[in-house]
């Protein structure tokens, strides 16, 4: 039985540890945190991700881990490298820790004799294989790549709540590759871990570099069109951006997949990877309007649901109730969300603003305005409310009593992502959404 070596247990490493061990991989877990490896060693996930605590127990022989590098490099034949790379102030990434994991890494492939395959699925900007990462690599190992040990740049593209699922399952595996011998490796290892047969595409390591950041940038791009025709859809008699979007999905120059037409995009991947392709194009002299673009969009559409709130909220005894500070269900990640950012421009602007979130409220302290109030539950921020906003579209949203709305007037129920059915909430609240006609909220 193969085994491999993760290093670093977070939001990703986690599940693609507790992944591989699920598919028969020996797996031993690297993290500096030596919190999350106690738990990860108790059988217990060090992040929040569905069906990761049942991943982990069950496979629980196949899988530990520790914080020496040693123990995990000598006793593994390929090693994974997912630790954080932090955007900077010019929109690029910082490789800090990629280059401190591959440092300690070469450290102890200066006393192996057998080759070994390093594997990078930790975001960079292109460019960073060639000129920062194997330098390192090879100069703490002593060693020659290609001849004594290989490495591949391997970005994932997954969505945080469906993480698993995304592993086993991914449309297509990326692999930019040092030689043909370390490429054929890794593409060994996906034909045995994912279930759904990808294909595979082997490439050299800027050609990956770019596809990711491009990839991304290109979904942001869909959003942001998507969010533009419902602000259309919204002008119009009888619009109805579902019924534009579903049309226009279905050509295959197109395609369905992020064209919802609701708020901003968020999370720890669209926002940073956008900028990151703008700067590294700017960095090569190229221009990047259409990235540009998508930044002045995603920041429209959330001055375009704040400004129509507003005209609300200038009574400052207005309540706004707002649902959902994740940037997505299924995760705690609040990271450029809109709840977070409609919150803070409210609470800003005077209103007196509760937020409630199943999973986001513990790890909002540093990103949510200190005026915002936090909610004890659902009922407890829709009571009383002239404006209830869903931001995230969570499944127990779609379960709001009408009997928790306000009594004695019909408060607005802002339906951001067209959950709800208007029919049940006909007597007792003014229904809009964005994207249609019934949009207006005030005297426009």
């Amino acid at each position: 039985m193969q085994t491999i070596s993760v290093v670093g247990l977070g939001k990703l490493g986690s599940p693609f540890l507790a992944t591989c061990a699920s598919r028969g991989f020996n797996v031993i877990g690297l993290d500096v945190n030596s919190y999350f490896v106690g738990l990860l060693n108790q059988g217990k996930a060090p992040v929040d991700e569905p069906n990761l605590t049942q991943l982990i127990l069950k496979n629980r022989k196949n899988l530990k881990a520790t914080s020496d590098y040693s123990e995990a490099v000598n006793n593994s034949d390929i090693t994974f490298v997912i630790v954080p790379t932090p955007s900077t102030k010019k929109g690029t990434f910082s490789n800090a820790y990629v280059v401190s994991a591959v440092r300690q890494i070469g450290k102890v492939l200066a006393e192996k004799d057998k080759f070994h395959l390093v594997v990078v699925i930790s975001t960079i900007m292109p460019e960073s294989m060639d000129n920062e990462i194997i330098p390192v690599l090879e100069n703490a190992s002593g060693k020659k790549l290609n001849r004594d040990f290989g490495i591949c740049y391997n970005p994932e593209f997954i969505a945080l709540g469906s993480v698993i699922d995304n592993l086993l399952n991914p449309d297509f595996v990326m692999i930019g590759e040092s030689d043909r011998k370390s490429g054929l490796i890794l593409e060994k290892f996906y034909k045995k871990f994912c279930t759904n047969k990808p294909p595979i595409r082997r490439m050299n390591f800027v050609n990956a570099e770019i596809s990711k950041l491009a990839l991304n940038s290109y979904i942001t791009t869909k959003i942001s069109f998507a969010n533009t025709l419902a602000q259309i859809c919204e002008k119009v008699s009888g619009g109805d951006v579902d019924i534009v979007t579903s049309a226009i999905g279905q050509d295959s120059r197109i395609g369905s997949k992020y064209l919802k037409g609701a708020l901003s995009y968020g999370g720890p991947c669209f926002p940073r990877d956008n900028r990151a392709f703008s700067s590294f194009a700017n960095k090569v002299g190229v221009d990047a309007p259409l990235a540009k673009a998508n930044d002045l969009v995603n920041e429209h559409t959330i001055d375009h649901i704040v400004k129509k709130l507003e005209k609300i909220s200038v009574n400052k005894n207005c309540k706004i109730a707002i649902l959902g500070l994740a940037y997505k269900p299924d995760t705690d990640v609040a990271e450029e969300s809109a709840g977070v950012k409609i919150g803070n421009l409210l609470s800003k602007g005077g209103a007196k603003v509760y937020v409630w979130d199943p999973k986001a409220m513990p790890k909002t302290g540093d990103l949510i305005s200190k005026r915002v109030i936090f909610a004890r539950s659902m009922k407890d921020c829709v009571a009383d409310a002239d404006v209830i906003v869903i931001a995230t579209p969570w499944e127990e949203f779609k379960k709001i009593k009408t009997n928790d709305l306000k009594h004695g007037s019909k408060p607005i129920l802002l339906d951001c992502w067209r959950m709800l059915n208007p029919l049940k909430y006909k007597h007792v609240a003014q229904y809009r959404a964005i994207g249609l006609e019934r949009f207006k909220i005030a005297n426009e």
